[in-house]
């Protein structure tokens, strides 16, 4: 996999679109690569928040673990997107685990540096707060639906949010190209391995999707929408919003 331009993401990321090209180049020399292997930990919840990252190669899964062991993912950060920028703002220690899902490498900015950098730039801290009321926003839906919905809408979201994202067409329907196991999308939804389980195979059966190669194929897209959109009656057409790999709200 490639490294992603990181000139190129910070021109295009909400924070720094504002800031004029040298500007940004400035804040760009106050920045270091880091470099993880896979399963490593980046930071882990209760750690200082001393820095913002950029994902320039791998992902990143954002979670955190009960007291019983149980893991709960947020969040998977890919190539090109931001996490940790909450602690750029209060120095709180972090409010989840950070992990790398393969070999990740990534653009490190420490907030000694950045909150003067901020103090020079206040329209970046404008853009800083309106991706903090975004993810406010986004976690406050998160766990609404973890709530209010059921195992197969939380579970149908999940599979559209990762076909949006990682979906090739075939011709059968869409192929999710990012191998992902029944434990982790439980993890994505707060659900048993064995419920996951449970629930694919009446879909299978049912001929909503198959597997191929270990890669899940979306049969039935629309169909997955309506079960993920139940209430509305515009819900085929309703783009899924569930917390994803991919999305641009992140909780670190």
């Amino acid at each position: 996999m490639s490294l992603i331009d990181h000139h190129v993401v910070l021109a295009e990321h909400p924070l720094f679109s504002r800031i004029n090209a040298a500007d940004r180049d400035q804040l760009l020399a106050l920045g270091v690569e880091r470099r993880f292997n896979d399963g490593q930990r980046i930071f882990q919840r209760g750690d200082p928040g001393v820095s913002m990252m950029l994902t320039l190669r791998g992902q990143v899964r954002i979670s955190i673990l009960s007291e019983e062991g149980k893991e709960l993912v947020f969040n998977t950060i890919q190539p090109g997107e931001c996490f940790g920028e909450i602690a750029l703002l209060d120095g709180q220690p972090r409010s989840a685990d950070a992990t790398a899902v393969g070999p990740c490498v990534l653009f490190t900015l420490a907030r000694t540096d950045f909150i003067p950098f901020l103090q020079r730039h206040p329209q970046a801290m404008l853009s800083l707060l309106a991706v903090l009321c975004e993810r406010l926003r986004t976690t406050s839906m998160f766990i609404e639906r973890l709530v209010f919905q059921n195992l197969p809408a939380r579970l149908a979201r999940l599979l559209l949010n990762l076909a949006e994202t990682h979906g090739a067409p075939v011709p059968a329907g869409i192929r999710i190209a990012h191998k992902i196991s029944q434990q982790e999308i439980g993890n994505l939804i707060a659900a048993s391995r064995e419920s996951v389980n449970k629930q694919l195979r009446i879909w299978r059966s049912g001929r909503l999707l198959t597997v191929e190669q270990g890669c899940l194929i979306l049969l039935q897209p629309t169909a997955l929408n309506r079960l993920a959109n139940p209430a509305g009656p515009d819900s085929a057409n309703a783009p899924p919003d569930l917390p994803r790999s991919g999305a641009r709200q992140k909780k670190t």
